[in-house]
């Protein structure tokens, strides 16, 4: 049995309030005038949306029955091609690094990373933050595993352990932000460095917030052995964030660096 969703004005109200985003940082980092209000309208938009979208999905699957079979099959399709799209997103961005990586130009000095970059230690905070999320990707397939087996406790317990690593990595990559001995504006690899850390760290919060959802629902015994699909998302979600950030620990931390 197919579903044939209603009409709904959260596609159009999201993409408004990402426009506002956009439009307010580039506003608010060219020192034109109401930058941030822009980008703040543009933030609580999103924010708004996102709630009554969720809200929607949920009371479509868990309420009225309209995720079938065949329409969970569509939705894991959707999310495939979603995921396959963060990682071309993500790819542009390795891309740009690895263009002024592999080849300095005599603007950088011919040499990577460029002069006066003085680079952060990979064996420090980085470290310890690539700890963090290895344990987040263990800890939510366990709770996945105990939602299968019908193990609330331990699905609890999984979902409590996720969200506190998950929290402790945004707060260390804030710390580290801040210590940081070059900013944004440091020549291509301070561009290229927070463009990556920093579109990672926004991707981690968005997870956080997405598992966050999946354990109130749990909390109120929407997830069944059978039917768990929205944690499945969440758990897809989070792994490809810990890929990523593996990714840019290996190469933006570690090989860059050097």
């Amino acid at each position: 049995m197919y579903h044939l969703v209603d009409r709904s004005p959260w596609p159009l109200t999201l993409s408004l309030g990402l426009l506002f985003v956009t439009t307010g940082l580039v506003c608010y980092m060219h020192r034109i005038s109401n930058g941030f209000l822009i980008f703040l309208l543009g933030l609580i938009v999103t924010i708004l949306t996102m709630y009554v979208w969720w809200r929607d999905v949920i009371r479509e699957s868990t309420y009225q029955g309209n995720h079938t079979i065949i329409v969970q099959k569509g939705l894991k399709l959707g999310f495939i091609l979603f995921i396959g799209s963060e990682v071309i997103f993500f790819g542009g961005f390795f891309w740009a690094f690895f263009h002024s990586s592999l080849s300095p130009s005599i603007v950088l000095g011919m040499i990577w990373p460029p002069i006066n970059i003085v680079v952060l230690n990979p064996w420090a905070i980085p470290l310890l933050n690539t700890s963090l999320l290895l344990l987040s990707g263990l800890s939510i397939t366990w709770v996945h595993f105990a939602i299968i087996a019908g193990n609330y406790n331990n699905a609890v317990n999984g979902f409590i352990v996720t969200l506190v690593l998950a929290v402790a990595f945004t707060g260390l990559q804030i710390g580290e932000y801040f210590d940081a001995p070059f900013n944004f504006t440091d020549s291509v690899y301070g561009s290229a460095f927070f463009a990556l850390t920093g579109l990672h760290g926004l991707h981690v919060i968005v997870g956080t917030i997405f598992i966050t959802v999946c354990f109130i629902r749990l909390l109120k015994a929407q997830f069944t052995i059978k039917h768990h699909l929205g944690f499945e998302f969440a758990s897809w979600y989070w792994h490809f964030v810990d890929v990523v950030w593996l990714f840019s620990y290996v190469f933006v931390y570690i090989w860059g660096g050097f």
